[in-house]
């Protein structure tokens, strides 16, 4: 037995697969393809995305089951006594953690804009931006890419989503909105590059290869500087987001800035003040989680999401109906439903088949390994989940001896990431913003996406094809 065929038993081991025919394997394979190709036709079968992907969910589930790849059974509690309690086989399949973090920031951001709080930021910017439309996206590129590094990139999205849509309907400039929006969904996943802590990828590749965390900046954060200026300048020539170009527009748009009074939308100065608080904390919170005292880390940040929501809704605690009424519940339904069709291509070693295809090809001695493993990293993540996708390459990478300087770690981090940018379900923050796009009523379709992306995408993976393959 070589030491491939060692590694994937290794990894099969630790994610609870186990062999199934490769009949199955294909079978399960076409119903991903399918699932995707039904999302791209989203608007011809004029279903949401909750429905498609749960009809595959629940397919994947009833196949699953009859080919025995699931596994049934009660769950043990830890702790004495060893209490059994029976859970259904999807429940434990799903997230929470980005289930809770979604609907916790959704909802804190939903009242937390009822004090103004949001508006007053966005017209400060705006203003501080002299209604420049090409300095508001350089202005909200960078703290997209600030808050998905400090937060996270679903966080991020929805907190710039709704800052940006405040900006663009005071400057009457709405037509530029699906063309922010779309960047600051690709920035989310630059943004996650930044540091150890910044993605869920970054962690496991950084733990299986004992990267620190002050390494792990050095060596990102060139490439996250480079990638952002490029794709804002993408961005401004793709989207047509241009600049004021004379004194008379300057003043024009100066006049109509300073116009703006950014305490018009504060009905309670009080409720504002409380909301600021409470922002500030929620993100000092969500950015030093890891570090909170007393064991209150391994709550994670779903709670952290969750519990303030719950703090700042005690202000309406006699109306809260109308706030979960505000809930993007198809959203919640969708990853729900996507992370158990995941779950069920990892039992039929779907994501196993990737792995290997990719192990097989470091195994040729090239010194085109390091631009294939990237490459094939981000292909493969962008339509599947990169979590399991990223720890089944870190084991393989760790199992085959790759030391800690060799540059595959990174081609996983790079490709992990930036996979995310090429499709809408690619990663939880362009689905975010997909989900925001549809609510501002801007046409953009699954295919759209891709069309609009794929340049960006492509790029964003060549600049990091070159700086591993120079500078590390």
């Amino acid at each position: 037995m070589n030491l491939l065929s060692s590694t994937l038993m290794l990894a099969n081991e630790e994610t609870g697969v186990h062999d199934v025919s490769s009949g199955t394997t294909i079978l399960f394979g076409v119903i991903l393809v399918a699932m995707i190709a039904a999302l791209a036709l989203e608007e011809k079968i004029h279903a949401k995305k909750s429905i498609i992907v749960g009809t595959f969910a629940g397919l994947c589930l009833i196949l699953g089951t009859m080919m025995d790849l699931m596994t049934f059974g009660p769950v043990t509690l830890p702790g004495p006594g060893g209490h059994q309690i029976n859970l259904p086989v999807y429940v434990p399949s799903i997230d929470w953690g980005v289930i809770t973090i979604i609907l916790g920031a959704s909802l804190f951001v939903e009242v937390t804009s009822k004090s103004g709080v949001f508006t007053w930021m966005a017209i400060s910017l705006t203003r501080k931006s002299g209604g420049d439309p090409w300095k508001l996206l350089i202005f909200y590129g960078l703290l997209t890419v600030l808050f998905s590094a400090v937060l996270n990139n679903v966080t991020a999205m929805i907190i710039i989503g709704s800052l940006t849509t405040v900006s663009l309907r005071k400057l009457n400039r709405t037509e530029l909105l699906l063309g922010f929006l779309l960047t600051e969904g690709l920035l989310t996943n630059i943004g996650g590059l930044l540091t150890l802590i910044s993605s869920v990828p970054n962690i496991i590749v950084g733990k299986q290869a004992g990267i620190s965390f002050g390494r792990f900046f050095l060596v990102a954060a060139p490439y996250v500087t480079v990638a952002t200026v490029v794709t804002l300048f993408m961005a401004r020539w793709i989207f047509k987001i241009q600049g004021l170009r004379n004194d008379e527009e300057k003043a024009e748009a100066r006049r109509m800035v300073d116009s703006f009074d950014p305490s018009e939308s504060i009905p309670s100065k009080r409720f504002f003040w409380f909301s600021v608080g409470a922002l500030g904390m929620f993100i000092a919170c969500l950015a030093g989680q890891s570090a909170l005292p007393f064991g209150l880390e391994k709550l994670e940040m779903g709670f952290v999401a969750l519990f303030f929501a719950g703090a700042v809704l005690l202000a309406y605690r006699n109306e809260v109906d109308k706030f979960y009424s505000a809930v993007d519940w198809d959203l919640l339904a969708f990853f729900a439903s996507l992370f158990v069709v995941i779950h069920v291509m990892e039992h039929a070693q779907v994501l196993n088949v990737i792995g290997k295809g990719i192990a097989s090809l470091l195994e040729l001695k090239s010194p085109f390994n390091s631009v294939v493993l990237l490459s094939s990293s981000a292909v493969a993540s962008s339509v599947t989940d990169n979590i399991p996708l990223a720890a089944m390459l870190a084991q393989i990478l760790g199992n085959l001896g790759t030391a800690q300087d060799s540059p595959f770690w990174w081609c996983v981090v790079f490709g992990a990431n930036l996979g995310g940018n090429i499709t809408p379900i690619g990663s939880a923050s362009t689905v975010v913003a997909m989900t925001i796009i549809h609510r501002q009523k801007l046409n953009l379709t699954f295919g759209g996406f891709v069309k609009a992306a794929v340049p960006f995408a492509a790029v964003q993976i060549a600049i990091a094809t070159v700086y591993v393959l120079i500078f590390l």
